[in-house]
């Protein structure tokens, strides 16, 4: 295995984590902002009403997008044993 490898496996490393986490990070920010929009407009100032919604937001996610994930994981790791397995 030579530095290009190396790199090759740390750029999919990078790209697999951005994949996978994507949805997640994506559904929490857009439910952050949906909700405090909605506190602005009925200036209720309540934390909790923050907390929750993205809670649920970010596990019906995971649990809808947990084939993606896994997907792109078992991708990355089928790509990092075989480089392992020709080096040697």
């Amino acid at each position: 295995m030579n530095e290009a490898d190396v790199l090759e496996i740390a750029r999919a490393a990078i790209w697999t984590i951005l994949s996978a986490s994507a949805p997640v990070l994506l559904a929490a920010m857009f439910f952050g902002v949906l909700v405090a929009f909605l506190q602005a407009l009925t200036q209720i100032q309540e934390v909790t009403l923050t907390f929750v919604p993205k809670i649920i937001a970010v596990f019906i996610t995971l649990i809808i997008s947990a084939p993606f994930i896994g997907g792109q994981i078992s991708a990355f790791v089928t790509l990092v044993l075989s480089r392992i397995q020709s080096s040697f």
